[in-house]
């Protein structure tokens, strides 16, 4: 059989559902693994990637079920989940790739008055204490704050401008990288669907 036709077809199918399935089984384990160890302290954070991974496992054994069965209806169900997963993974690369130092700042900051666990895993983590300025009377996570001396730290506003900029374009290059895997897991299941197995019976239709 030459590559192209039915059976080179279905093996790239599973495979790449299978990269699916360990990558799902990455996240899971990596956000197990710091809330087991106390390196996040947020449980919203930690039930968004499990639940990033569960979601991503599910549709990878959609697939790998449908190309294994040459099912029509869980192939095209995996078709239309995918390529909605391609739209939105994709244009949130784009943005991550395409935020200028404000526009950065201004979500960092949002996301930073949104939860006081993710404040107090920022602080611990990097060693700073407070956003855009150092609290007085206030409490912080990291070793360096003194109440009586606040100015020895610095400001996670300032640590995290140091780096975001290099995550984001980190993030939204895999983001883009898995997002074209996507785009071939729909053209790929578009392509199986409509083969016909050559094992079948030649009077039925696919």
């Amino acid at each position: 059989m030459v590559c192209g036709g039915f059976v080179c077809t279905k093996n790239a199918l599973c495979a790449l559902n299978i990269l699916y399935v360990l990558v799902s089984l990455l996240l899971i384990g990596v956000a197990s693994w710091g809330k087991w160890f106390d390196l996040v302290s947020s449980i919203r954070v930690v039930v968004a990637v499990i639940g990033v991974g569960v979601f991503l496992l599910l549709v990878a054994f959609v697939g790998l079920w449908g190309a294994l069965k040459h099912h029509q209806v869980l192939l095209f169900f995996y078709m239309v989940i995918l390529f909605i997963v391609f739209v939105g993974q994709f244009s949130v690369s784009c943005a991550c790739l395409s935020l200028n130092k404000d526009q950065q700042n201004h979500l960092l900051e949002v996301g930073w008055n949104k939860s006081e666990a993710t404040q107090r895993d920022v602080e611990k983590t990097l060693g700073c204490c407070g956003f855009s300025s150092v609290p007085i009377n206030g409490s912080c996570a990291t070793r360096c704050y003194n109440g009586n001396t606040p100015k020895t730290c610095k400001t996670c506003s300032d640590v995290i401008q140091q780096y975001v900029g290099e995550v984001l374009r980190f993030v939204g290059g895999i983001g883009l990288f898995f997002s074209f895997t996507e785009i071939l897991g729909v053209w790929l299941a578009h392509r199986y669907r409509n083969l016909k197995d050559p094992r079948s019976n030649p009077g039925a239709f696919l």
